[in-house]
């Protein structure tokens, strides 16, 4: 059967339209098994266990055949079946637009056939009214005989004129037989053979394809079976007795199993004594202090029943360190100011659809926008608040920074009126006998002062550093320093990101660690 025989245009194009849709589902269909084929392959490499060790082997074995796989199925199929889609795309167009002119040639040879039919009907008629009115003027004995004359010729022109109509008609008409016999006998039943081998061959490539997505799994079958029988075998060998051993040998203590505990005495205290094994003093030494050798084994003794709290991760990122903590929170505002700009991008974008649907009618309807751009109006609201919540944490986070600064006299002493410090007589200690110096001590001020020469003689550098970039100190406690500028180190940084430097003029304060290329002594 060839599909020549038939004339169904557009069912053979609707056809073959169907085809080449089956093949692009198809190629899309292989594309994702061998994302999730890849997928699959990267998850199996990696494990955390070393209990797992041989079992994560073979699995590193059984992934790189994953990725055979979907080699495979990339290269045989979604790369081939891609480009001959491509192809017979071409060759479809080819001869659809091939069909299409046959078509028009047709209709414009039907054209001239109407025309040359109506313009032979319009002549006769005229020829015929022509024809009776040269008569009906000969019989009229009033007609003078140059009228009669003159009609006669008129009616014999129009005659001529139907005649030529005539034959133009004849013509026009034996064309166009032999163009529709050429165009359902010739022309369509070879492109119709044409399409038809065309198809023939995307099957054919589609079923090569189906066969070869079976096939790739089936040559890694056997390379699979024995990555799972090594699992199985590694699983065999777990042995836990053995385990149980090692644990006893891992984490066994020494330890003596207590004694009973004794009787003491205590209506008796000068003949009192204590058991080495009694609750009042521990054995280990004579003299009942403990040995810090059985306080370290008790230590490894109880560890294993510990619990350790597992850190809870808050939204405001609070359970990090604060300079990572701030640099999070930026990240999180930089990310949602990026699908803001998306959003109102998008908000504009159907703003300007809608006023051209608004314009002109036709091209679609303003209101089936709506639910589109409320939504993007919704988005839109909702990542504000977003990012207003993680400005605001982040403005609590640089203020909790700079608060959280080492705070000692020496730093801001320039700042303050009166420098202070503790007074060296204060005594701390509960036992201490009170004699009269350490009396006078006490009346005497908890702070002295003392002046900014001798804090200067306090600090001296322990390093030097350079600034990598400008920074303005705007803020309070902290100084400015140009690209280049060398400084001096007067204070590493704690975690906060921030060092505490001086200036060769003169000028100490704090500066981003990020900024400067440090140099210890």
């Amino acid at each position: 059967v060839e599909w020549g025989e038939d004339d169904q245009f557009d069912d053979i194009e609707r056809h073959t339209q169907w085809g080449l849709d089956l093949m692009e589902k198809y190629v899309k269909f292989v594309k994702e098994r061998t994302e999730i084929e890849q997928a699959y392959a990267k998850q199996l490499r990696f494990c955390q266990y070393q209990a797992f060790l041989q079992v994560v082997k073979e699995l590193n074995d059984f992934a790189g055949q994953r990725e055979v796989v979907a080699e495979n199925l990339t290269t045989r199929i979604c790369v081939e079946l891609s480009k001959h889609g491509q192809e017979l795309k071409q060759e479809r167009k080819s001869h659809f637009q091939e069909g299409r002119r046959a078509q028009q040639q047709l209709e414009n040879s039907f054209k001239q056939l109407e025309n040359s039919k109506r313009k032979f009907e319009r002549d006769c008629r005229e020829a015929e009214k022509a024809m009776l009115a040269a008569e009906k003027l000969d019989q009229d004995l009033n007609a003078t005989k140059a009228d009669v004359e003159k009609a006669k010729q008129q009616a014999n022109l129009r005659s001529h004129m139907a005649e030529e109509s005539k034959n133009e008609y004849a013509s026009f008409l034996q064309k166009f037989n032999r163009d529709q016999s050429q165009f359902y006998f010739l022309e369509m039943p070879q492109i119709f053979n044409k399409l038809q081998e065309m198809d023939e061959r995307r099957t054919v490539r589609l079923k090569e394809g189906y066969g070869v997505f079976s096939e790739t799994e089936r040559q890694v079958m056997p390379i699979i079976g024995k990555c799972l029988d090594g699992m199985k075998a590694a699983a065999d060998s777990v042995n836990e007795k053995n385990d149980s051993q090692v644990l006893i040998e891992l984490h066994k203590s020494g330890f003596e199993r207590p004694g009973d505990v004794d009787f003491e005495d205590f209506s008796q205290p000068i003949n009192r004594t204590s058991s080495d094994s009694s609750l009042g003093t521990p054995r280990g030494t004579l003299d009942g202090r403990l040995d810090p050798r059985l306080l370290g084994k008790n230590k490894g003794k109880r560890w294993l029943f510990s619990k350790k709290n597992k850190p809870v991760i808050t939204e405001d990122f609070s359970h990090l360190p604060p300079e990572q903590r701030r640099k999070k929170l930026q990240q999180k505002i930089e990310e949602r100011n990026r699908e803001l700009q998306k959003e109102i991008d998008q908000r504009d974008a159907l703003n300007k659809m809608k006023d051209v649907y608004q314009k002109t009618p036709q091209m679609g309807d303003p209101a089936s926008l709506e639910p589109k751009i409320s939504e993007t109006l919704s988005n839109i609201e909702k990542l504000r608040l977003e990012i207003q919540k993680y400005e605001s944490w982040l403005a609590e986070a640089e203020s909790r920074m700079l608060s959280n600064r080492p705070d000692n006299t020496l730093r801001y002493s320039r700042h303050l009126d009166h420098p202070l410090t503790l007074s060296p007589h204060w005594s701390l200690s509960p036992d201490a006998t009170h004699s009269d110096d350490s009396q006078d001590a006490l009346n005497q001020p908890i702070y002295t002062e003392f002046d900014e020469d001798f804090e200067e003689d306090l600090a001296s550098p322990i390093g030097t550093c350079v600034a990598m970039y400008q920074f303005e100190g705007s803020s309070e406690g902290t100084i400015s320093m140009t690209e280049g500028e060398e400084l001096s180190l007067m204070e590493e940084d704690k975690g906060d990101g921030w060092t505490r430097v001086r200036r060769s003029k003169g000028g100490e304060g704090y500066v981003p660690t990020s900024y400067l290329r440090v140099t210890l002594n």
